[in-house]
């Protein structure tokens, strides 16, 4: 299992370009689709912690994923499995990349994984839509995150945590109407 771990973790990292938003859908195919390693509403919720803790949502995911499944070996080789494809890609890159950077072809290379990439994220977008309760304090936690993000740009780490208190509230406070009733 570790090496199951470790190697569907390196697949998905050599294999995805654009970092965690692009390795989404790779992930939901591959551990709710192929491996049932969590369920859709468990992937939603393992993209959420893996996005409002400290480091790179893929990184997060593979921890997250292989504590799940074995423990903190399980933990340690996810997360090796993700971050070992990316530095060594990365270690080649840099070697050449100073060699090819005003190379017209690579410019163009790197044009088209661009737009590849924002597919890929635009893709991870709907996924996790279809997952969102639909309901109006969802739509309303939506609309102000993507308002506070973009047009005030207020620290993410700081949306994701009002979010989360702002549901929180909402949801003692009805809960607590409800036993008065």
């Amino acid at each position: 299992m570790l090496l199951e771990l470790f190697l569907t973790f390196a697949k998905i990292g050599v294999t995805t370009f654009g970092g965690g938003y692009a390795m989404i859908p790779i992930m939901q195919k591959e551990f709710v689709n192929n491996k049932n390693w969590i369920s859709t509403e468990e992937m939603t919720e393992m993209i959420a912690i893996a996005e409002s803790t400290p480091g790179s949502l893929s990184v997060n995911a593979a921890t997250f994923i292989g504590r799940r499944a074995r423990g903190f070996a399980g933990a340690f080789f996810s997360t090796l499995g993700v971050i070992l494809p990316s530095f060594l890609i990365i270690l080649v890159l840099s070697h050449f990349l100073n060699i090819f950077q005003d190379n017209i072809f690579l410019r163009y290379a790197f044009f088209g994984l661009r737009a590849g990439v924002l597919a890929l994220v635009i893709r991870a977008l709907f996924i996790m839509a279809k997952q969102a309760p639909r309901n109006a304090l969802s739509y309303c936690l939506i609309i102000g995150a993507f308002v506070t993000e973009v047009i005030f740009e207020v620290n993410t780490i700081i949306v994701i945590i009002a979010c989360a208190l702002i549901s929180l509230g909402i949801m003692l406070i009805t809960s607590k109407t409800k036993k008065e009733k």
